[in-house]
């Protein structure tokens, strides 16, 4: 019993310590401007934070001491806490939106992530409307679509039109496996990480959603030098008639994509590290073959005719 009234007294005496010494703290902003330095704002949440918990074993103790009417007080100070630490965890989570045709595969990943206070998850099917809906009502950071190799085409046009019309959600690709052609055109679509599901572990896949979710791109070395390569090629464009044969050689077809870029004869010359002069008679042999005269023909021959394909350096001729 002594003991008791001790320990009570004791946390009367911090309690009434902490409070006049956090009283300048809680001033209104008006009567002082200086702002708060981040050592002052974890001083300031801890003292908060060792004031509620004051709240807590005072009545604890009383109990201890006078029996069970002030078990009450006890208990909604304890859900009140509860709550407050629960709305302060909800409001800080990442909102991750998992979006999968597999629906089982989907919820055994969305309970994984539950696990973590970190991420407020939110699923859908792998369908755009679907995908639009939650995007809306959920308002996530971050949106993890799954991809099947059946379905390629489609999760393209998926990550295209979710990339222009929330450019705010960054979008984590997720597959089993990743060739050059699917991780290029994943980039190319606007995703801002790939992630292999089978080679790696939950983990990992946090690490990667918080490190999407603050603007970082999420690749390993292999799939990084695929967009490295594909930056540093020259650009070609096969040009092809009604039935689908070839109709200029591999140097022409360069030399059409650079003018479909925009670029002059002497910034093509440049860029094959070929003379202009020589440019011109590409160009002009060019004008021949598909029976035009002037660069805007070249360029609209181009867009409507033109299969864009991965170059390979010719040698300068």
């Amino acid at each position: 019993m002594p003991f008791a009234l001790v320990l009570i007294i004791a946390l009367w005496i911090i309690r009434t310590v902490i409070r006049s010494l956090q009283f300048p703290m809680n001033c209104p902003s008006d009567f002082n401007s200086t702002p708060l330095s981040n050592s002052q704002i974890i001083e300031r949440n801890f003292d908060s934070h060792f004031e509620s918990r004051v709240h807590i074993l005072c009545p604890l103790s009383l109990w201890i001491v006078f029996g069970v009417p002030t078990i009450a007080p006890l208990v909604s100070l304890l859900l009140q806490e509860s709550s407050r630490m629960s709305l302060i965890a909800t409001s800080d989570a990442i909102g991750v939106l998992i979006a999968d045709s597999n629906r089982m595969q989907a919820q055994l990943l969305a309970s994984a992530l539950r696990r973590r206070p970190e991420f407020h998850i939110s699923t859908c099917t792998m369908e755009i409307i679907s995908i639009f809906q939650a995007a809306t009502s959920d308002l996530p950071r971050v949106a993890l679509l799954s991809v099947a190799p059946a379905n390629f085409s489609e999760t393209v046009a998926v990550l295209r039109r979710f990339h222009l019309t929330h450019p705010g959600i960054a979008q984590v690709l997720l597959s089993d496996s990743f060739d050059r052609e699917l991780v290029v055109t994943a980039f190319r679509s606007g995703v801002r990480g790939v992630f292999s599901i089978t080679d790696s572990n939950l983990r990992l896949l946090c690490k990667c959603i918080l490190r999407v979710a603050g603007g970082q791109i999420w690749a390993n070395t292999e799939q990084l030098n695929y967009v490295m390569d594909l930056i540093s090629e020259v650009p070609s464009l096969r040009v092809l008639n009604s039935s689908g044969d070839r109709l200029l050689t591999p140097r022409e077809e360069q030399v059409v994509a650079l003018v479909a870029e925009g670029l002059g004869n002497r910034q093509i010359a440049r860029e094959l590290n070929l003379s202009e002069h020589t440019i011109k008679k590409y160009l002009f042999r060019i004008f021949e073959k598909l029976g035009i005269s002037t660069r805007v023909e070249l360029v609209l021959y181009a867009v409507h005719n033109g299969d864009p394909r991965q170059a390979e350096w010719l040698a300068g001729a």
